[in-house]
């Protein structure tokens, strides 16, 4: 009997959960968006009984008050056997405030008498973290700050493709210029290393071009960077994921996300492709 697939999209709103839903039934998924936790297992059951793949839920804070039986439920689905993908997306809050804005939403959470609406659209949208804190904590965190929709919906799809009980490499390259991904596990600073961006020649290429890999290959302290991080995870991946870690994402930023860090992220994605599940990104050049 094939196992069911089940992805579970929990997040802040306005993070682009809607975004994520529709990547996931373009992909073959059957999705049901702010499902309740209480029908969770009542849906999934029936899911299994009618046979099917693959389904995708979308939950928010709507459903606060029975939002703490979630973890204990995707315990319960892993060990019956569900292949489970939890994914939780976020974004900042200055990010999250100017999309209310533009779209004139009312926050789920916001009190529609305060007197200052700004202030209580901020003071909503920490609650709503601080309620959704033990769901952030249990999935594997995706930051559209900075991201275009359609960048969104790639991410989403590469993410759901790796086996969920292996542990996945995410390497992704930004601009610090434009702030530092949420979804980081962990961040290395490389703007201290030779920059391509003051040769003439190289100023309009990337790290994925040859002249610009020539360039960094040349300087010693471009490798002795590249070794020091692969030694870092190489010594600690194991333990990663022994923990039963999913998704361990590597985010490198130098000041505007197009050579350096990009160089990077590709180098260290061939060294570890052989052993580890890896996705790479380019969160300032996939969106262009």
């Amino acid at each position: 009997m094939v196992p069911l697939e089940m992805v579970l999209i929990t997040g802040m709103s306005g993070s682009g959960k809607s975004v994520a839903l529709h990547a996931l039934e373009d992909a073959g998924y059957y999705c049901v968006d702010n499902l309740p936790p209480e029908l969770l297992a009542p849906f999934v059951a029936l899911e299994q009984q009618n046979g099917a793949r693959k389904v995708a839920i979308a939950m928010d804070v709507r459903s606060a008050t029975s939002l703490p039986l979630v973890p204990g439920q995707l315990r319960e689905f892993r060990n019956a056997g569900v292949v489970l993908h939890s994914l939780f997306l976020d974004a900042s809050t200055e990010t999250l405030v100017r999309r209310f804005s533009e779209t004139r939403r009312l926050h789920p959470l916001s009190r529609t008498d305060a007197s200052d609406q700004h202030r209580a659209l901020v003071d909503a949208i920490e609650l709503e973290r601080e309620l959704l804190g033990e769901l952030r904590e249990q999935a594997h965190v995706l930051d559209t700050s900075m991201i275009r929709s359609s960048q969104l919906q790639g991410y989403v799809k590469s993410l759901i493709s790796a086996p969920a009980q292996q542990l996945t490499l995410v390497f992704e390259s930004f601009a610090f210029k434009r702030g530092v991904p949420l979804d980081a596990d962990y961040v290395f600073d490389v703007r201290m290393l030779p920059n391509p961006h003051y040769e003439a020649g190289l100023r309009q290429l990337t790290g994925r071009d040859q002249p610009v890999i020539h360039y960094l290959q040349g300087h010693a302290e471009v490798d002795d960077m590249f070794r020091h991080i692969e030694q870092f995870l190489r010594h600690w991946l194991t333990a990663l994921a022994r923990d039963h870690r999913s998704y361990v994402t590597v985010a490198i930023g130098c000041t505007g996300g197009q050579h350096r860090s990009v160089y990077l992220v590709e180098s260290l994605t061939a060294a570890f492709e052989a052993e580890w599940r890896t996705i790479k990104r380019h969160r300032e050049l996939d969106g262009q």
